[in-house]
């Protein structure tokens, strides 16, 4: 978020004012044909005139009227590993960032690299989805919204999520597994089934389906475009409004 500093309203008064005063001193040279009189009546005016900027300025910076509050949301994207989270994720926090709003980008794969140490258990999920949480509530109390890409397979650890965030806007992204199988350029599927890696969501792990999630995109039925622009559209109704 961005504030008018005193230093930032006082550059704008004097660049504000050099335009004024060379049209003052035209307009006073061509009534009076007196150089000297306009170059007089132009340094009065700007010296007058840049302080009252100053004081109007400021003055309206400590009125509350016209401002309008920033509702701070957790955009929450939840579904089977490459159904589709991360990239319609990070297409909508750009589409968020470019109008200057207030904006962070959290997703499970930079989290845990972070803390490399975490495991799959239903127990370690949990706890490590209460830490996200908690970072997101931090940034929240900061007027910072967030866009937030987890599978967070299990509805009481995404009920907790809901409990400890402000305004939280659960997206389900739906995809078949066989679906999601058929994208899995990273062969983590195949490793699941294989037995190498434990506890996956959606092989040797369940994946519980939102019971009541705000927005459901199904990536078997549209496009990217369409699933952006559908969740665009939510957020500039409740949350983007000028």
């Amino acid at each position: 978020m961005y504030i008018e500093t005193k230093k930032r309203s006082l550059l704008k008064g004097v660049s504000w004012r050099v335009f004024a005063t060379a049209t003052t001193i035209v307009i006073v040279y061509l009534f009076f044909g007196r150089l000297d009189l306009a170059v007089y009546a132009g340094v009065l005016e700007t010296v007058a005139k840049v302080f009252l900027y100053y004081m109007h300025e400021r003055a309206w910076f400590k009125i509350k009227f016209g401002k309008k509050k920033i509702d701070p949301f957790n955009l929450w994207f939840t579904g089977l590993p490459l159904s589709g989270k991360t990239t319609i994720a990070n297409r909508v926090y750009e589409e968020i960032k470019n109008s200057d709003f207030p904006i962070e980008r959290l997703d499970s794969k930079d989290v845990r690299e972070l803390i490399p140490n975490i495991g799959f258990s239903k127990e370690e999920r949990n706890q490590h989805l209460k830490r996200v949480a908690h970072l997101i509530k931090t940034l929240q109390n900061n007027s910072i919204s967030c866009v937030a890409s987890f599978v967070s397979p299990y509805q009481d650890s995404r009920n907790n999520i809901k409990e400890m965030t402000e305004n939280y806007i659960e997206v389900y992204i739906k995809a078949d597994i066989e679906s999601c199988k058929i994208r899995d350029y990273k062969g983590i599927y195949k490793r699941a089934l294989s037995g190498e890696l434990k506890n996956f969501t959606g092989i040797s792990d369940v994946y519980e389906e939102p019971k009541k999630p705000t927005i459901v995109i199904d990536t078997d039925k549209i496009n990217i475009e369409e699933a952006v622009n559908q969740i665009m559209k939510y957020l500039k109704q409740k949350y983007l409004k000028v």
